[in-house]
């Protein structure tokens, strides 16, 4: 998973991401004489189907408003890297309290709704490099859950993370750590995959976590194929098809209670990959493949780009490149309860 405009592949750049969010910073709060938001009740576990909202690019829409517009009840908000050393930060930037950050969080729990942070990405210094020791980083995951009173995380462990043995070791004791403190708190990671399912890094991260006793959903991401790959439909089933057999081999339980464990993230319109692109109804039958087999996690990336783009233009962070309505991934996703 090599290219830069998907979920955690930041197009701009940390740095630049840093500047669009004060460019297209979210007022999470409704303005003077609006109609209050319409509150809501989060049906489904915490981060089942929470599509990904990052703030630091591609004109991020009012996150309450989105909620009312679309009926979700989650999201996911993306990035949780590290600021100097295992300090905790939103892009590495921004603080946990008293920022944009939390005041879009607030306003989705007004409105009656859940968001689950996404720690890592491709880019940037993530936590599970930058701090020493797998007490260090439960710590860090720890600060963040306290910060927001959580129910989920999402771990999204890419690039030079998952390619590390040590990291990933490290991830899942942290993990370990983190679940043993928080009991009600569900933890999901996120990883690339080929068509058939995790590659030996994400085999080996799944297998670790198996040997911890670590309780955890893991998620793949069906996107950015090397091979030509262009049935995105049948490509996302047989990743997760793989990825439930390697979560059954380790964990040693059933095809059922693996699909129970699993699920995946896709991205909306036009990929990185030139030639492959998700249109809605491919994801519609996505979403139906989740509901067969009762996936523990369905999402996209992302909200910024769920819309289409003015006048036929291509593909940005802003706009999905491919002929759908506003909001329409995030609608078919808001009908996925499990």
């Amino acid at each position: 998973m090599r290219h830069l405009s998907t979920r955690s592949r930041i197009t701009l750049g940390i740095a630049t991401a840093v500047a669009a969010a004060s460019a297209f910073a979210v007022n999470a709060q409704a303005a003077p004489g609006d109609a209050p938001a319409k509150k809501t009740e989060a049906a489904a576990p915490s981060g089942m189907n929470g599509p990904y909202l990052y703030l630091g690019w591609g004109n991020p829409p009012d996150a309450a408003q989105f909620l009312q517009e679309t009926g979700n009840t989650q999201l996911t908000m993306a990035f949780i890297l590290a600021q100097g050393g295992c300090t905790p930060a939103w892009d590495g930037q921004r603080p946990l309290k008293g920022g944009q950050d939390e005041q879009t969080i607030n306003a989705v729990k007004e409105a009656g709704g859940d968001i689950t942070p996404s720690f890592g990405g491709w880019s940037g210094n993530k936590l599970e490099e930058a701090c020493g020791s797998a007490e260090e980083l439960a710590a860090a995951y720890q600060e963040v859950i306290d910060a927001y009173g959580l129910k989920s995380i999402d771990i999204d462990i890419e690039s030079t993370a998952v390619e590390s043995e040590e990291v990933r070791q490290r991830t899942v004791d942290a993990l370990k750590i983190v679940q043993g403190d928080n009991a009600d708190v569900k933890i999901y990671l996120t990883f690339g995959t080929t068509p058939a399912g995790p590659n030996a890094n994400g085999e080996d991260l799944i297998k670790k976590g198996a040997e911890a006793g670590l309780d955890a959903a893991w998620a793949v991401m069906p996107f950015d194929y090397s091979d030509g790959t262009t049935d995105m439909v049948a490509a996302t089933k047989s990743s997760v098809d793989g990825l439930k057999d390697v979560v059954k081999g380790a964990y040693g339980i059933s095809d059922e209670e693996a699909y129970q464990k699993v699920g995946f993230s896709s991205m909306n319109g036009v990929t990185d990959v030139e030639g492959e692109s998700v249109a809605a109804a491919d994801f519609q039958q996505m979403v139906d493949y989740a509901k067969e087999h009762k996936l523990a996690r369905v999402s996209f990336w992302a909200v910024n780009r769920d819309r289409p783009c003015e006048g036929g233009g291509e593909a940005s962070a802003s706009c999905s490149g491919i002929d759908q309505g506003t909001w329409e991934f995030s609608k078919i996703l808001a009908g996925y309860q499990g």
